[in-house]
């Protein structure tokens, strides 16, 4: 038992694909004392940061896009069609990635999200007077068919 796991604590290092599938396997058949559970605990702490870092920008790409699309009179004639397109895409991009844990993630983190958001549509329009606080709800964010007036 202890050289199958130093095995593949081996394969780890070096046939990452191999490690992965022998420790599926090991999974599926319950032979729970044979894992690598160090770097399984690494490679499930790592997804789980993945898969939030992705939600997370793209949310934040939603509330670039509807910032741009609703307060950047200037650029709106022009820009207003490829803005709406970007914010349908990501949503449903998102859509496809949300559980209810992220989901549950997403709404705890939105103020933080909105003011990355805000600094970079304050810097890349040099527009003042954006809301200081997110004007959109959750709800409103996720809904594909939802656009401000």
């Amino acid at each position: 038992m202890k050289s199958q796991i130093r095995d593949l604590k081996q394969l780890y290092e070096t046939e990452y694909d191999q490690w992965l599938t022998e420790t599926v396997k090991l999974l599926k058949n319950r032979q729970l004392e044979e894992l690598d559970y160090d770097n399984l605990i690494e490679e499930l702490e790592a997804l789980g940061r993945s898969e939030r870092n992705a939600v997370k920008s793209l949310l934040l790409q939603i509330i670039i896009h509807l910032l741009l699309y609703q307060f950047w009179e200037a650029e709106r004639g022009r820009n207003a069609n490829h803005w709406a397109g970007e914010i349908i895409t990501f949503r449903v991009q998102l859509e496809d990635k949300l559980t209810t844990n992220l989901r549950n993630y997403l709404a705890d983190e939105l103020p933080k999200i909105y003011q990355n958001a805000l600094l970079i549509v304050q810097n890349k329009t040099q527009l003042k007077s954006l809301p200081e606080q997110c004007p959109y709800s959750f709800g409103q964010l996720l809904d594909k068919d939802w656009f401000p007036n």
